[in-house]
């Protein structure tokens, strides 16, 4: 350890330490003024022999007269044990589940969160080696129609959800960390929620959704609400994809990593960046907050040679619902595809309010079909999102020219546009394993003459088709 007694100014979260060396970047700080008091950072810059520290909570009331900075020649590391199951932590890694483990007869206080560590792993991970990565495969089954039908999620996938103001974002998360599971009956299948910049209100929610389900015992949350540190942000989804990598790829566990909301995470990067007074980019975010998305989201995969994965599905926030706002636009290049909450959906009371057609999965093809989910599953997913063009095609035609112009056929496209609203779109909280939603599928497809289902093959109809 290293201390120095020559810290230059504090601004905000920032603080600056001249005539420094030996320092490495990302290493840990602990600032301890005359006071006694005492905030933790890490180096986030080095120029030459000045080194930015951020500070993990706002400096206001520290008092750098007489302070010293103590560099603890370490980077921040996240005690990691099988027993994080079921625990709730927040932004900076110290729980606040009011849980103690004992060692011994003594109550163990010694690593803050109260957990007895396997092992510390560096909260920035590694990245993975591009030789060793396999392509993502087998069915992820979230329980919603929507979504395993059309734009099937795989094991390794990285998709985000987007949504605006005001939408049931959080609830479609909750639904997802409740139902969500494999088809593998002994797949070890859990879930990691990272809340960032979220309300009390919201943290109060999910929490307790996750109680009355008994999906909480799957499940390891890390909290930042947002009253906490804007700092913090930063590191919680950091310290949830931390977690997940041990639990993927040290104790083969299926990992589900649930983000919200990634978009409160990028201001919290612009407002740092801003502080540090750098250079903005666009829409006055980092030149390099593309590369920092990446680093977050390349954190999903399947590795060769390993059972477990990681599957990432953050919930991201577009302003005034514009989908070329700077964080979903990098965002959709770094993922394979997107799902899209739909405000003309939800303004007329259907639940989840997921725009099929606006949502894409890339990787849909891997979980689809015979041992995955079921021989049909392709074809009338393809069936579903060409049916469904067309009937949207026919209502604006009836719009402009009115219903009774249109043929029979038309008529009949009409018809399966609201029944597709009503008992497929509509499902509330219901959570529906992959054959009911095939079912329901096959009885949107007996609407239309056979003529009209194109994507479907003549053996595919015969043993699955509904008649009516």
């Amino acid at each position: 350890m290293l201390a120095y007694k020559t810290i230059h100014a504090i601004k905000g979260p920032l603080l600056f330490v001249n005539k420094t060396e030996n320092i490495g970047y990302q290493e840990l700080v602990n600032i301890i003024d005359s006071a006694g008091n005492k905030i933790s950072g890490q180096v986030i810059a080095l120029n030459n022999d000045t080194a930015l520290i951020q500070l993990y909570k706002d400096g206001t009331g520290l008092q750098i007269d007489g302070a010293k900075a103590i560099f603890l020649g370490d980077t921040k590391k996240f005690a990691l044990s099988p027993s994080l199951l079921g625990r709730t932590f927040n932004g900076s890694g110290s729980a606040i589940d009011n849980l103690k483990v004992l060692k011994g007869t003594e109550i163990d206080v010694n690593f803050g969160f109260d957990v007895l560590p396997d092992k510390y792993r560096d909260i920035n991970g590694a990245a993975i080696n591009p030789f060793r990565r396999s392509e993502p495969h087998d069915f992820i089954q979230t329980g919603i129609s929507s979504i395993d039908l059309t734009n099937t999620i795989v094991k390794g996938q990285k998709i985000p959800i987007f949504s605006g103001s005001g939408l049931p974002d959080l609830e479609l998360l909750v639904q997802i960390a409740t139902s969500a599971k494999t088809n593998d009956p002994n797949d070890k299948f859990v879930v990691v929620v990272a809340g960032v910049g979220i309300t009390n209100d919201q943290y109060l929610y999910l929490k307790g959704e996750l109680e009355k389900t008994g999906a909480l015992a799957r499940t390891v949350m890390f909290i930042n609400t947002a009253s906490d540190s804007v700092v913090e942000r930063l590191l919680t989804p950091r310290l949830a994809l931390t977690v997940s990598e041990y639990l993927a790829y040290d104790l083969d566990y299926s990992v589900l990593t649930l983000t919200f909301d990634l978009t409160n995470y990028a201001n919290s990067m612009r407002e740092v960046s801003n502080s540090k007074n750098e250079i903005p980019g666009r829409s006055g975010y980092p030149g390099y907050l593309y590369t920092d998305l990446a680093n977050l989201l390349e954190r999903a995969g399947t590795i060769d040679g390993k059972i477990g994965s990681i599957t990432q599905v953050p919930i991201l926030t577009m302003p005034n619902d514009d989908k070329t706002h700077v964080v979903p636009d990098l965002t959709g290049y770094i993922t394979e595809g997107q799902i899209v909450l739909d405000r003309t959906l939800h303004k007329r009371g259907f639940t989840p309010p997921i725009n099929i057609l606006a949502s894409l999965s890339r990787l849909k093809d891997k979980g689809q079909g015979e041992g995955k989910t079921r021989e049909d599953h392709g074809q009338v997913a393809d069936q579903m999102f060409a049916s469904l063009s067309e009937s949207i095609r026919q209502e604006e035609l009836s719009l402009v020219l009115g219903k009774d112009s249109l043929t029979d056929t038309g008529q009949k496209y009409l018809e399966f546009y609201k029944q597709y609203l009503e008992t497929f779109i509509n499902q509330g909280k219901a959570n529906r394993s992959i054959e009911e939603t095939l079912t329901i599928a096959w009885d949107l497809f007996s609407i239309l003459p056979r003529e009209e289902l194109k994507k479907i093959k003549q053996n595919m109809y015969d043993k699955y088709g509904i008649k009516k």
